[in-house]
């Protein structure tokens, strides 16, 4: 019921007032989040440390603000993003190199697209089916209130996006019969589980990521693109594909996660702003038993894909 309050009265209402209003009030979320809230400070200045440890006090405390400030944005952005326009996205959200995913199109193949929570990644959740030839299929994390959840994935669904999660994802793809999909899953997140997970190094720090999109690949033999978002300027942005593998039953275990990361890493340190470092990404320990568990892990997979 709250979240249904929440998003009636005061989210989608805010939603239809213009970008530029809407970012006065981005300023004022930036001032109550940062000096006022402080919300999640110790997580983000943690993260940030661990991250850049050879970075000088000052610039790693100018990351910390701009961080808030781009943050800031990006809510105000998820709002709008309930009733923005496919013209307005269209206008906002230009493709460097559509064609890159167009091609598999035309061989009728499905792909996989991959990133990370870096920049405005609602607005692509909205536009991936009016901008790609696939049909668009999203995997999410449900939300904690799952009213307002059911509501935000029905505006993200309104230009055909497919909303689902880690498991129901493949009865949505077997609906499609043979028709191509572009299934987009943002890996960042933290893992469920540690011992499911692959363990590499990431931002200077061992780091559990979610071996899904992996598992997938294989299961399904389908290619993976990475697209990086630039920020053009504020409420512009501009997506960039490029392919991270595609003959994923050619790979060794974890070479495409690996790789995952590899790009993502690399986004990061262009743009350090630019992420999500109030996300608690570490929140899991490092198992004592780590060797043991990794592996588990790559004599499972080889067992299932690999017949080794």
């Amino acid at each position: 019921m709250i979240g249904l309050l929440l998003y009636y009265i005061i989210l989608y209402p805010l939603s239809l007032l213009p970008l530029r209003i809407l970012y006065l009030f981005s300023y004022f979320f930036y001032f109550l989040l940062y000096y006022v809230i402080r919300y999640r400070k110790k997580v983000v200045i943690q993260n940030i440390q661990r991250s850049f440890p050879d970075l000088e006090p000052i610039t790693k405390q100018q990351i910390e603000k701009d961080y808030y400030k781009h943050f800031s944005d990006i809510l105000i952005e998820g709002i709008k993003g309930l009733s923005i326009s496919e013209k307005a996205l269209t206008n906002r959200y230009k493709l460097r190199n559509p064609e890159l995913v167009d091609a598999y199109f035309k061989k009728k193949k499905s792909v996989i697209l991959c990133s990370g929570h870096i920049n405005n990644w609602e607005w692509w959740i909205a536009f991936q089916n009016a901008a790609l030839s696939h049909q668009a299929i999203g995997i999410g994390m449900p939300l904690t209130q799952k009213s307002l959840g059911a509501k935000i994935n029905k505006r993200r669904e309104r230009l055909g996006m497919i909303v689902t999660d880690s498991k129901d994802y493949k009865k949505e793809i077997e609906k499609l019969d043979d028709s191509p999909y572009a299934l987009l899953i943002l890996g960042d997140q933290s893992p469920g589980s540690v011992r499911k997970s692959y363990w590499t190094p990431f931002l200077n720090q061992l780091t559990a990521f979610t071996f899904g999109t992996e598992i997938i690949a294989n299961t399904y033999n389908l290619p993976v693109i990475y697209y990086t978002v630039h920020k053009v300027k504020r409420g512009y942005y501009e997506l960039e594909f490029k392919v991270l593998n595609d003959n994923p039953r050619s790979t060794e275990y974890g070479e495409i996660t690996k790789k995952y990361v590899h790009f993502l890493e690399q986004d990061i340190l262009n743009a350090p702003s630019q992420w999500i470092w109030s996300h608690k990404r570490w929140k899991k320990s490092i198992p004592n038993d780590l060797n043991t568990i990794k592996n588990e892990h790559q004599k499972k997979f080889n067992t299932r894909f690999r017949n080794l």
